[in-house]
């Protein structure tokens, strides 16, 4: 099953898990120095704010599914697209280790597709965030200009 997935930049971190606190209606299920998540279920959603981005707002969407085969069958959909993709097999992010895909819509609004393995005591690993294994940024659409997004506040293009 799939669950859709926001993650937003912010200034402040404790102003915000009590904003979105209350708009969910319940507190977040992962709290951390630099990050907050919540898993809600109506609606279905993986809802990740950081201050690990440089400008407050939306840093990327996605979707989360629970098995391998989903993450192919959505891999497979986004390349019959025709743009960019870049995998990223055992990334550690956002507290998480992951097998993961990125692509960027015509827009610029990255897009990052995967499938969480297990909970990780860090953000990112250094040597992952220095190979751009770590929430890098999503590579740029090929058939359309657009700028290139970034993620988890690591930046740069393919």
């Amino acid at each position: 099953m799939k669950r859709f997935h926001v993650h937003v930049t912010v200034n402040d971190l404790d102003a915000n898990i009590k904003f979105y606190s209350t708009v969910f209606g319940a507190s977040p299920t992962v709290v951390k120095p630099d990050y907050a998540k919540w898993m809600v279920d109506d609606p279905r959603i993986n809802f990740a704010i950081s201050k690990r981005g440089s400008t407050p707002g939306i840093d990327h969407l996605g979707v989360q599914v629970d098995s391998d085969g989903e993450l192919s069958e959505l891999r497979e959909q986004v390349t019959a697209a025709e743009v960019a993709v870049f995998d990223q097999a055992d990334a550690a992010c956002c507290y998480a280790r992951s097998d993961k895909y990125w692509t960027t819509d015509p827009q610029g609004i990255a897009w990052e597709t995967f499938h969480t393995l297990e909970s990780i005591p860090v953000y990112g690993d250094l040597v992952s965030a220095q190979t751009s294994a770590c929430c890098g940024a999503a590579p740029t659409v090929e058939t359309a200009s657009s700028k290139s997004g970034a993620c988890c506040a690591q930046g740069g293009s393919f």
